[in-house]
């Protein structure tokens, strides 16, 4: 019965966070949005016993992808001093939220630990006693696609040293920052005392 409880809810959160991150005006909250179904999703796949899955959610996804996309989204020109006005008019909201993530923690915990998930396991081809999905899955990976994974780890490396590349390449026309320059500045070349007269303007 726990875990019926815990699916619908996970479940249900998931739908809504997905509508809310689709029709919400502010894209921060969108994002915020988001984090939550990728939470609320994680708790889905610790249900049906896919903790590997769920690890990745939390960690890909909520700590990488979706933190990329929040500063993505700082990036853009948002006034945000309006949002720091509505602060205090969202408090209770987050604070709901932040509680609503607590109670489902506490049930996937819960569901996960009951004597109905041997069933709930066995269900989805776990036989009792056989080594969890994380160590089936690192066997296989390690052993039958090594050469497969090694591949894909250069691939990724390979990448990673084609983007320092051309970000550090040297391009005509482009101001470049000189660090010495800016430290070995003197107040008084950078600034001019004027006396004005009254009724004119400065002389640049």
């Amino acid at each position: 019965m726990m875990q019926i409880f815990a699916f619908y809810l996970f479940a249900s959160i998931v739908l809504a966070s997905g509508a809310f991150c689709i029709f919400s005006r502010n894209p921060v909250h969108s994002v915020l949005w988001l984090i939550l179904a990728f939470f609320n999703a994680a708790g889905l796949m610790l249900l049906v016993g896919a903790e590997f899955i769920a690890a990745l959610l939390v960690i890909v996804y909520v700590g990488a992808v979706a933190v990329l996309f929040l500063f993505v989204v700082m990036m853009l020109d948002i006034d945000f001093a309006e949002l720091r006005a509505g602060f205090m008019k969202n408090l209770p909201l987050g604070l709901l939220l932040a509680l609503v993530l607590v109670v489902e923690i506490i049930f996937g915990v819960g569901a996960w630990q009951s004597a109905g998930m041997g069933e709930a396991t066995a269900a989805v081809g776990i036989a009792e006693g056989a080594p969890s999905n994380i160590e089936q899955l690192g066997a296989l990976l390690y052993t039958k696609y090594i050469f497969l994974f090694e591949a894909a780890g250069l691939i990724l490396l390979v990448a990673m040293v084609g983007a320092i590349v051309l970000t550090h390449r040297q391009r005509a026309g482009v101001r470049q920052q000189k660090i010495a320059d800016q430290v070995a500045r003197r107040p008084e070349d950078a600034t001019r005392n004027t006396q004005p007269e009254v009724g004119k303007g400065v002389e640049l």
